[in-house]
């Protein structure tokens, strides 16, 4: 048992690069974590790690060996949890990523009957609109869209990711007229900053009929937040291109009203992400399942389509 716990030590300091990281995901103190890897150091006689005063760095012998341990130590964990869960309900705490805005507007609002139905289950929720490290941070799933897809790292479809044009119902009364992508060159544009890179992404637009063609608009401000950039064309100061999850309230409430409706962005999907071990802890494959069938039912994907 000892040296599971050392294995564990050093498996948590690879994917973290850091002691001090690992002791907090592990409830321990930094130097439990650092005599713990240098027991097992010393019982293999080798050195797995390369220690600065800044970081840790796998040493070559180090690299091989977590090749070798890490999948087997998740696969003995989560059958440990899978065990526990086997004799009640999953439990445990359950870390999951989402967006700010998307998560508050569809996620949170699950959690009632989430909770009711896995009440040993405590939510850790992390809500930020940046692609996070699944496994690195330990997360247990995330959801969003347009993320890369680590190794390691599946995704299971929930909608599709359309972007449409927005504007409010007084601004498109005193731009009569447009008909094609062309007819917006000269209007205003509430362009959206990637909050990973920080450049405004030049998009593409699709017809109902798959003709393309190339999106230009002057630059009257950019936002790095859908919801914002929805509640600024709501007040008439121009065109937002905007996820169609972030748009459908402003949509059904009539603040905004879409722009060139035949047109859209195809963005990829909407995914919820988790850890590709076969063996996935009860609390995951429970949420997992439960967000599926809710955005089945609710209809998520139909309503997110801008087509």
């Amino acid at each position: 048992m000892e040296n599971f716990s050392s294995i564990e030590c050093f498996v948590r300091s690879a994917e973290v690069g850091s002691f001090a990281e690992a002791a907090r995901r592990l409830s321990l103190t930094p130097a439990a974590v650092g005599k713990s890897v240098a027991k097992l150091e010393a019982k293999l006689g080798v050195r797995l790690f390369q220690r600065s005063t800044r970081k840790l760095t796998l040493t070559e012998a180090g690299q091989r060996f977590l090749g070798e341990v890490s999948a087997s130590l998740n696969t003995i964990q989560n059958a440990v949890a899978n065990l526990a869960s086997a004799e009640g309900s999953p439990a445990g705490t359950l870390k999951v990523s989402v967006g700010t805005v998307f998560g508050c507007l569809y996620v949170v609002p699950l959690l009632g009957e989430f909770l009711r139905r896995y009440p040993a289950i405590t939510p850790d929720w992390h809500f930020d609109n940046r692609q996070v490290d699944l496994i690195g941070q330990g997360f247990d799933a995330a959801i969003g869209g347009g993320f890369d897809l680590p190794q390691g790292v599946v995704a299971r479809k929930l909608a599709p990711a359309h972007r449409v044009l927005v504007a409010s119902p007084q601004w498109l009364e005193a731009h009569e007229g447009i008909t094609h992508p062309d007819d917006l060159h000269d209007c205003d544009g509430i362009l959206i900053r990637s909050p990973q890179t920080g450049r405004i992404r030049s998009w593409p637009l699709s017809h109902r009929s798959q003709e393309q063609s190339p999106l230009r608009m002057k630059v009257r401000m950019t936002l790095s937040d859908s919801e914002a950039a929805c509640r600024a064309a709501s007040q008439g100061l121009g065109v937002a291109l905007v996820s169609m999850p972030f748009a459908l309230p402003h949509l059904r409430s009539g603040a905004l009203q879409r722009v060139l409706p035949e047109w859209y962005v195809e963005d990829g999907n909407i995914s919820i992400y988790y850890s590709g071990h076969k063996l996935l802890p009860g609390k995951t494959r429970a949420f997992v399942d439960f967000i599926i069938e809710q955005f089945a039912e609710q209809q998520w994907a139909r309503h997110f389509s801008a087509v």
